[in-house]
């Protein structure tokens, strides 16, 4: 089998999975008009693994009656999920969620935590992934603009992000970071004209700080922080992986940089036969599995071949 064979079988294998990746697969590397990704990202809501996660939903807005916990079924992580399926921005029923979470996070310092304890701070990480969230379905509020400046507040002085800052952390963390980062494109793709020249200066100074680390390396001693940074998990929930962050990169089409030469080698050394596997899920509660672990993963697959896309393109 050529080359050509090979990849024109990959995305035949990836257009037969849910309509969340087949969406994205037509809208990313197929050729397919805006007219037809739109008819096939609408299916999400009406069928597959978008669906499922609507049905869950309470008839008072929230999942698993939670706006935080249980891990992975509660409002905030099955909206996150949604978001990862590339559902309508506009659902109304995940508009309803978004509010609750609003009404029922935000505290007065301008973050978001959904703790029980009776002195509450935000927690960085939450405020983050909540707001790419709110951020992703559109929610025009006002106090979206607290969230936006709680988080250039709280941007640390090696440019990163930690939820441990207000109790002393000196050292931003890859999680918060990225989750952060993830947050600030969709409040750009949103509402693009706003805030826009602080947030370039932010989103540029946190990427260095990746670069800084080569994604996933101690900038004391060059070694990879942990294993769990390496291993090809899907859904990630809040959990930081080299491949969420270079699929991040490449969503924004960042610049060519050498820096993200280790983590592509990464990358490539985990395909076979033109595929990702699922290496390891992130345990906790969940709705259902999408994928078997230690098989081809089509979240995978698509998102090593979007990025291997862009990298290519870069250094031709």
């Amino acid at each position: 089998m050529t080359d050509k064979q090979q990849s024109e079988s990959i995305i035949t294998w990836l257009l037969k999975g849910d309509p969340s990746i087949r969406w994205q697969t037509m809208n990313d590397l197929g050729k397919s008009s805006k007219k037809e990704v739109n008819e096939e990202r609408f299916k999400t809501e009406q069928e597959g693994w978008g669906k499922k996660l609507m049905d869950f939903q309470d008839p008072a807005g929230t999942w698993d009656n939670s706006y935080y916990t249980p891990k992975w079924t509660s409002t905030t992580y099955t909206l996150l999920l949604l978001r990862r399926l590339g559902i309508n921005p506009l659902n109304e029923r995940c508009k309803l969620g978004c509010k609750l979470l609003l009404a029922n996070g935000l505290l007065n310092d301008g973050g978001i935590n959904y703790s029980r304890a009776k002195k509450k701070i935000s927690e960085t990480c939450i405020t983050g992934l909540v707001f790419g969230i709110l951020s992703y379905f559109k929610l025009e509020d006002e106090r979206m603009e607290m969230i936006l400046n709680s988080l250039i507040k709280n941007q640390m002085r090696d440019a990163g992000w930690n939820c441990r800052f207000p109790r002393g952390a000196t050292h931003a963390s890859f999680h918060t970071t990225l989750m952060v980062l993830e947050a600030l494109y969709e409040y750009q793709e949103s509402f693009s004209n706003k805030n826009s020249k602080e947030i370039l200066r932010m989103q540029r100074r946190a990427h260095e700080f990746l670069l800084h680390h080569k994604l996933y390396k101690s900038h004391r001693t060059g070694e990879t922080v942990s294993a769990k940074m390496t291993m090809l998990s899907f859904p990630p929930r809040w959990h930081y992986t080299v491949i969420a962050a270079l699929d991040y990169f490449q969503k924004i089409n960042h610049d060519q940089d050498e820096r993200f030469s280790d983590a592509i080698n990464i990358l490539t050394k985990k395909e076979k036969k033109g595929k990702w596997p699922l290496q390891s899920p992130i345990r906790g509660k969940i709705w259902f599995d999408m994928e078997p672990v230690r098989f081809p993963s089509r979240w995978n697959t698509l998102r090593a071949l979007k990025i291997l896309q862009w990298w290519n393109q870069e250094r031709q």
